[in-house]
Parts: C-alpha cells; structure tokens; sequence
C-alpha cells in the first residue's frame, strides 16, 4: 500500500496550442488537505479535472492510493477511480429528494438507507431527507454535495471553488464544518480556490500555480512568509519590495548577499512606525502619503526618503494624517525577506496614494 494518496508525475495537459497544465508532479499524504490557488487561468481547475478523470493527461503519471489511474496513453474513467468531486454548482440532481441525491451512488440497495442517514447526520441535516434541492439554502445544498461524495467512501475528494457561490460570512462558516467533516472521517483532499485567505486558512499544504505549473509548494506559513518568488510573494498578501538601502532603513540587514542580486519584502503587518520629533531627520524619516481604512486598523503609506513607499498597519485608536512626518522601522522579531531578483514575475505591487475609505 502505497504511503500517499495520490501521486502526480509530471502531468501535463493542452488543449490545441494552450498549455493548460505543464509538467506537474506533487505528492498528497493521507488524510491530507492541499490546496491549489492561483490567478484565474493558471490551471488548477484543468488540473483537478485531469485528477478526477473529467480529461485525460496528455503525458505524465497519476496514481491513486499505489493505483495508477492515468499513464498520459490511457486514463481510468471518473466512476472507477473511487474519487469524489464536489463543485461550485453543487450540481445536485433537481428531481430527486435530499435522500435521492445523497444515496444516488451507493449501488448496493440494502445499503443505502443507512448509508444515506449516516451521511446526513454527518453533515448536520438530518430530517431533511425528503426535501428538494430548491427547498434548501445555500450552504445546505453544500452540505449535501458534500456528503453525496463521501457517501461512496472516496479515496479521495476534489473540490473545485466549492464556496465560491455564498455570501462572505456563510462561505467562512460552512467552508469551517467542510473542513471539520473531512477531518473527521481522514478523507484526503484536494481544494482549488481563487481566494488566498481560504487557502492559508484550510491548507495542510498550499500550492500556487501560475502559468500551468506549480511555483511553490509548502506550508502555509512558509508560503507567506518565505514566498519563492515575487510572484508568489504578492500574490498571497499585500506586499512591498525594496532596495538593499531603503531595507537597511527599516532594520538590520543579516543576509549576506545585500549587493543587488536581492530585493527584500516586507508586508504592511511587518512595519511599524512613530511619529517624527525635532531629532528625526535625513534619511529616517518618511512621509504618510496615503490612508485605507480596513475597520480595525488603518493601512497608511509612507513615502520614504528614497522615493520608495511601503504600507504599515496601524491600529484604528491611532490615526495619522497625510502629511505627517514618521520613522518606520520592522516589529521586533521581523525582518525583510530577500526576493532573488532573477526570479521576478510579472503581478508587482502598485501602491494607490490618497485616502480611500472602504
């Protein structure tokens, strides 16, 4: 028995001239949670579909559970892999009850009723086996696809945007109890979202994908705080990226090699900063050129003696205005993380000057 979930060698997948998926190869533990995130187009939905069988692999390996299921020639079909898949639609059958929905799959009759009620008590909608798909909210047909796909006791479970559909505060809570559920039962899974915040929130492991292929691969908090590359750096967090010089400004440099070869970044959290007295002058003092209310906190932009600006956090009971003069430096603990030059994509983070209210 093979010790992953789910293996994937070097996949690749086009459609004509467009390379969808290029030469991917990760590894899934049991009872693993990855996520695939990345901009619109970069191939995570392509490449959950070739993992469930939707579309074959062009070249490549997959195997599931020691099994192989696609060899880039020939590709076992969706209802033999033992994969269940759960989408943004829900796609749920409109003419069949809740009970019919959940219990469409499971093949042997004598099973299905209990099997039916297990998973509904699983999902916390027990009662409602004889309603309808339009009688339910939201988060309920959810629930319901949810337990429909791990009703057939999956090897594993794709989700492609599966919250993507509800309401901010409803998707935090349903996507919660999701994630709870396949814990509970130790069904591994693979998530694709758009949303950075869901993805460092769900992950065991991240994966951000970015032109067909996967960029960075680890933790949540490494990818977020020691991204590969600028790329990956802006893409999952605000971020601002600055000289050697304009980094020594805000703290101690300790990487060895400050000679150009890096730029360093810091996020908006990092940075600190105290009003300017009669003693602060030259190059510590930067300027507040702009101001975002996020509710809790204001997020300020301070224009350094450089011309470079980075953003600080500052909490809402501390408010400061345009105009005034500052000494920013890092938090304790923080320090600029080096970015190798030669591996800068394109995404760089522009900085809006002004107040904005939001």
């Amino acid at each position: 028995m093979s010790n992953s979930a789910l293996t994937v060698k070097d996949v690749s997948k086009r459609f004509g001239s467009i390379v969808a998926v290029d030469h991917v190869s990760f590894d899934l533990g049991q009872h693993e949670l990855l996520v695939l995130v990345g901009p619109s187009g970069c191939g995570k939905s392509t490449l959950l579909r070739v993992l469930g069988g939707i579309h074959p692999a062009d070249a490549g390996r997959i195997e599931l559970a020691g099994a192989v299921v696609d060899d880039g020639r020939r590709s076992t079909p969706p209802e033999h892999r033992r994969i269940g898949l759960v989408f943004q639609d829900h796609a749920l059958f409109p003419h069949l009850t809740v009970a019919g929905n959940v219990g469409f799959g499971i093949r042997d009759p004598n099973e299905r009723p209990g099997r039916t009620a297990a998973m509904l008590d699983l999902v916390g909608l027990t009662g409602y086996e004889k309603r309808y798909p339009h009688e339910l909210s939201g988060g309920e047909r959810q629930r319901i696809a949810l337990a429909r796909a791990l009703a057939l006791r999956p090897a594993l479970l794709l989700l492609d945007e599966p919250f993507a559909s509800l309401d901010s505060n409803l998707r935090a809570r349903i996507r919660d109890e999701v994630v709870d559920i396949l814990r509970s039962t130790g069904t591994p899974a693979v998530f694709v979202t758009h949303d950075q915040q869901e993805a460092l929130a769900i992950g065991d492991r991240i994966a951000i994908m970015h032109r067909g292929g996967i960029v960075q691969l680890d933790h949540p908090h490494t990818v977020f705080h020691h991204p590969a590359d600028r790329f990956v750096a802006s893409f999952m967090g605000d971020a601002d990226f600055l000289t050697p010089a304009d980094a020594r400004r805000l703290a101690p440099l300790d990487w060895p090699d400050a000679s150009g070869h890096h730029e360093f970044m810091v996020r908006p959290d990092d940075v600190q900063f105290t009003l300017a007295d009669s003693s602060d002058v030259g190059e510590s003092v930067a300027h507040v050129v702009g101001a975002e209310f996020r509710g809790s906190a204001w997020c300020y932009t301070l224009r350094l003696s450089s011309g470079a600006v980075v953003r600080a956090v500052r909490s809402h009971l501390e408010p400061v205005e345009i105009g005034a003069l500052v000494v920013p430096s890092l938090k304790p603990d923080h320090r600029p993380v080096p970015i190798p030059r030669s591996a800068q994509q394109e995404l760089p983070t522009t900085t809006v000057v002004g107040a904005a209210f939001g």
